[in-house]
């Protein structure tokens, strides 16, 4: 072939093949679709302070990523996984076993879940404590409240689908204590478990419930609590001073760099953890033969600890009390002028501090008293057990809060958005360390051990 009539051939080929604009025209143009997605969820420009990590410690962006790792290895996971009460442990071994990085994809899922529901948890805590619920974002605050809760339940359902020994018992355990809600309890056991007991219909309700119900829930209220978040401008900053001005930078670059800075070092170390420690799988499910000591989940071991210590129908009340408390702090705390400040104010970071050192001392205190010295049955023999071990230890508890909070207000001269910042402080420190004793320190029969034996 002539080179003329070469070159006219290539030449034809190439606009045949590529009719578009210019590549440098079209990474514009991609890097402009790209940037207005992230401005769909981030406002323009962000306050510099804002951008600080150890303000918000990356915990919402954090969240945000884990659940995009959930469902991507959920979907992948779906694919292998069998609910029907006779394959699905078989399934779940095959992906251990034969399934080409299946081993590694199911531990991504399993960690992934259980480091969402501390990095929520976090989360919660940092709006609190920098008043992120203040100056109109009442409802957001419900909203993220509403989003923990569906973690918890994501976990909770998810928990099942093994169907090994322990995830078996753990929500035998559990759905049994959902059973002494008043007038309801029953009822309601019995829808989530399609009948009575664990089984075939529970496997199918939590498989259902874990990859339809709950994600079309969260993914609805994921995208108003960051749309809500956009329209307050960011997340929530100090009120500026009269006359100053407050300095802002773009959320392109500025603020992307921060996020994608972070997001891999979490997936890296996620991939790195993952693969160091596979996801537990038990015994096949055995409901002959109940481990000791049967354990809830490891997020309810706060709630299942409070159960060792008075009856359920009292604990679900001052968990229900407790909840509706969490709740309505926007409506406790309504001094707006200290939003975006580190506990409200220095007095505030004390009453922090000292909700923190009463819980550390008072709960496990308590715990060994009520363990080996009090006994409400004996002490009032004549009064039901509901009464004597349920009314009382409840009345005790709710007394205690009532102090912590008027120690914070008398001893550090706190008002009230303060005297509410140690009290929250104290609230959450006890679930915590409710959660940690449920987990290391219950032994056969639930009895306190030393955690190793020691």
């Amino acid at each position: 072939m002539k080179p003329q009539l070469k070159q006219r051939f290539v030449a034809g080929w190439k606009r045949f093949l590529y009719t578009g604009p210019a590549p440098d025209e079209t990474r514009r143009n991609l890097r402009r679709v790209w940037e207005s997605m992230i401005l769909h969820i981030h406002p323009t420009r962000v306050p510099a302070k804002a951008l600080t990590f150890t303000y918000t410690w990356g915990l919402g962006g954090i969240s945000t990523l884990l659940c995009l790792t959930l469902a991507v290895t959920g979907i992948l996971l779906m694919f292998r996984y069998d609910s029907d009460v006779e394959r699905a442990y078989l399934s779940i071994q095959a992906l251990e076993t034969e399934v080409l990085f299946g081993s590694l994809i199911r531990a991504l899922h399993h960690w992934s879940a259980n480091l969402l529901a501390i990095t929520a948890f976090l989360h919660m805590l940092r709006v609190f404590f920098t008043g992120g619920f203040k100056a109109g974002r009442k409802l957001n605050w419900v909203i993220g409240v509403v989003l923990f809760v569906l973690v918890l339940a994501f976990n909770f359902t998810g928990y099942l689908l093994p169907w090994d020994q322990v995830a078996y018992w753990a929500i035998t355990i559990t759905t049994t204590v959902i059973q002494h809600i008043p007038a309801i309890g029953r009822e309601i056991s019995n829808a989530v478990l399609a009948g009575s007991e664990v089984g075939q219909g529970a496997l199918r309700n939590f498989y259902a419930l874990h990859v339809a119900v709950l994600p079309a829930t969260v993914i609805i209220l994921l995208g108003y609590h960051f749309w809500r978040v956009r329209k307050d401008g960011g997340i929530s900053q100090p009120l500026p001073r009269d006359g100053e001005e407050i300095e802002k930078l773009t959320t392109v670059p500025h603020l992307v760099r921060r996020e994608t800075a972070v997001a891999a070092a979490v997936i890296t170390l996620l991939i790195l953890f993952s693969m160091l420690v596979p996801a537990p799988l038990g015994g096949v499910a055995d409901p002959l033969r109940s481990p000791n000591p049967a354990k809830a989940a490891w997020y309810l071991g706060g709630f299942q600890e409070l159960l060792l210590h008075m009856e359920t129908e009292a604990a679900m009340v001052f968990m229900a009390l407790v909840f509706a408390g969490v709740i309505a702090v926007p409506i406790l705390d309504r001094q707006d002028d200290n939003i975006g400040l580190a506990c409200r104010s220095r007095t505030g970071v004390y009453a922090a501090l000292l909700g923190l050192a009463l819980a550390i001392n008072l709960v496990p205190a308590l715990i060994v008293a009520d363990e080996y010295y009090i006994n409400w049955v004996a002490w009032f023999p004549n009064w039901p057990s509901l009464l004597a071990n349920g009314f009382l230890p409840m009345v005790g508890l709710l007394v205690l809060l009532g102090l912590v909070y008027g120690i914070a207000r008398r001893l550090l001269k706190a008002n009230r958005s303060e005297g509410l910042v140690a009290l929250f402080s104290f609230l959450m420190t006890s679930f915590v360390v409710l959660t940690i004793v449920c987990a290391f320190f219950r032994g056969a029969n639930m009895d306190l051990v030393l955690p190793g034996g020691l």
